[in-house]
């Protein structure tokens, strides 16, 4: 199962990773230093998994702030961050754009194929990717990247196939903590 971790374990930061993660504390920090993609699903991971419906049938995502300033940081420290959802566009589309995110696929049944292409085209490796998911969609996207990341509340066979599973949920700061164990890996390297 999961393991949910008191505050003052969180801000040891080499006891947070060996507790929250199925590897080494070291291993996984050489992980995040080699990131150079983070790849994201939306929903369930950018938002809380809700889509809202108007009487008039437009729908509507809610996006966390902070997940945004994550994904800014990421990008303003030269790592590229793509989205990858079977999601409709439309406000997909709207917040990667108020992110400047250049990469955004959107409606993609089978997301791999979609991910090694953008892979091939940046020049790196699949090892030198992190994909946060949450559900069964995600699963073979999990067994190519270096770093594989579910958010707490992801469906059991996606936790159970991930390197990490974050503190939060998607939706509420689960990407944001990845952001800044990332840069916080950034900076180490750069020490």
């Amino acid at each position: 199962g999961s393991i949910y971790l008191p505050k003052f374990i969180f801000y040891n930061y080499k006891l947070w990773i060996a507790l929250i993660m199925k590897k080494s504390a070291n291993s996984l920090a050489e992980k995040f230093k080699k990131i150079k993609l983070l790849a994201l699903d939306v929903d369930g991971v950018l938002t809380d998994g809700g889509i809202y419906y108007s009487d008039k049938g437009d729908s509507f995502r809610k996006f966390d702030a902070k997940d945004g300033m994550g994904i800014s940081l990421l990008l303003k420290s030269g790592l590229h961050v793509c989205i990858v959802s079977a999601g409709a566009p439309g406000a997909i589309e709207s917040r990667a754009k108020r992110l400047r995110i250049d990469h955004v696929y959107t409606n993609v049944s089978d997301k791999l194929p979609v991910l090694m292409n953008l892979v091939k085209r940046l020049k790196i490796k699949m090892c030198e990717v992190a994909y946060i998911g949450d559900d069964l969609n995600d699963l073979l996207i999990f067994k190519k990247v270096g770093l594989s990341i579910a958010v707490r509340d992801s469906v059991g066979p996606i936790k159970a196939a991930a390197d990490i599973i974050t503190k939060n949920v998607g939706g509420q700061g689960a990407v944001r903590e990845i952001c800044d164990t990332i840069l916080h890996q950034i900076n180490k390297k750069s020490e």
